[in-house]
Formats: structure tokens, C-alpha cells, sequence
């Protein structure tokens, strides 16, 4: 599968607020919005701020959740497709189903630092659904979905690193996490009031791919 693998702090400083891609060094001094809060590029610091209006602002919406989500432009486009065909608010939908993606739902149990390690976890084969293993970190997971640490790799450093250093970050209600057995039961859907952490205008990308 196709990914980003240039330098993520670039986003950061595009979408001008934190992206929380690089676990850790966010919350700490050097994350790259403490130090150089400006668009990238050689006249970013001298580049007059100009204001997003219409195309650009929903376009600035988009590229700020697929940033979010680690998903590149079809991946995002297919998404939005399939929530377009659910019951519901297409933007509500569209953000559910990418909670429920399995390197997503990693993150959110804690096991991952950032999604881009969870990612890395499940597609190192650590990760199992119900009991098989799942490599596939787009996988979308279901209400009594039970996601855990397989056997062999319940002393792998990074798994339990990880869970140490988000043990304060509290868990969404739809995810019954245990993290001393590493392993969480999906217990409902992913509701739009609970991930007032993501900074996002949802409505904006429904219209962007309306047009």
C-alpha cells in the first residue's frame, strides 16, 4: 500500500496547527509549530498570510484530514464515496469510518504513539481481530470486534513503550480498552461530539468532492 513518507512536521507547519503525527515530540518543545510556526519553504517566514476563502479553504479542510488520518488522495476519495451511500451525514459517516480503521483504532488504545507507528504495528503482523491475524491497517473494524496484541508479541518494546507513554490519554467511549491484557472490545460507533480533538469542518469536504 501506498503512503506518505516525506517529512511530517512540513504538514504541521502547512495546515499552520498541530497534526499530532509524530507522537511525542508534539506535546514536547521541539515539535516543529513551537519553533518555526510558519509555512515551509524558502520565503515562508517573509510570505504575507492570505486569506482561504471558498475552493481553498474546503481544499485546506481535506488535506488537513487526510494528514490527520495518514490516507493519500483515493484512498480519501473512496472513503467519502462509501460514507456518500450510508444513511446519515455523509461527513459524519465519512469521519466514523475513518476511526474505525484498524491502524486508527490501535492509536486510540493507546499501542501507538502516533498513527504512523500503529500503522507500522499492524502491518508488522502484531495485530489480531478476533482472533486472526490482521495485517491490513485500512481494515475497518465492527461493534463486538475484540482487537488485541498477539500472544507473540505482548513483550514487543515498542507495543508496550507506547502504552506508557499514552497511559494518562483517556479512551473513547466505543472502545472497551484493557490495557494490561492489551486488547480492546469495539462496544458501539465512533459519534462526531466525541472527537472534538479533531479540529475539522466536515461539511467543507462534502461539498469540496459535491462539486
Amino acid at each position: 500500500m501506498a503512503r506518505y513518507i516525506g517529512p511530517v512536521c512540513r504538514l504541521c507547519r502547512r495546515e499552520g496547527m498541530k497534526l499530532f503525527l509524530k507522537g511525542e515530540r508534539c506535546h514536547s518543545e521541539k515539535c516543529a509549530i513551537e519553533k518555526r510556526n510558519f509555512v515551509p519553504g524558502q520565503h515562508g517566514k517573509s510570505k504575507k498570510v492570505k486569506k482561504v476563502v471558498g475552493y481553498g479553504l474546503q481544499l485546506r479542510e481535506k488535506q488537513k484530514a487526510r494528514r490527520i488520518y495518514g490516507v493519500l488522495e483515493g484512498q480519501f476519495r473512496n472513503n467519502f464515496e462509501k460514507a456518500a451511500l450510508m444513511k446519515g451525514i455523509t461527513g459524519d459517516n465519512m469521519l466514523g469510518m475513518l476511526e474505525r480503521r484498524l491502524d486508527n483504532v490501535i492509536y486510540r488504545m493507546g499501542f501507538g504513539t502516533s498513527r504512523a507507528q500503529a500503522r507500522q504495528i499492524v502491518r508488522h503482523g502484531h495485530i489480531q481481530v478476533n482472533g486472526r491475524k490482521m495485517d491490513i491497517p485500512s481494515a475497518l473494524v465492527k461493534p463486538n470486534d475484540l482487537v488485541e496484541v498477539r500472544q507473540s508479541s505482548r513483550n514487543n518494546p515498542a507495543v508496550l513503550a507506547a502504552r506508557e507513554a499514552t497511559a494518562h490519554a483517556p479512551s473513547p467511549s466505543w472502545l472497551e480498552v484493557d490495557k494490561d491484557a492489551l486488547r480492546a472490545k469495539v462496544v458501539g460507533m465512533p459519534r462526531r461530539d466525541e472527537l472534538v480533538q479533531i479540529q475539522l469542518n466536515e461539511q467543507l469536504i462534502v461539498e469540496l468532492y459535491s462539486k
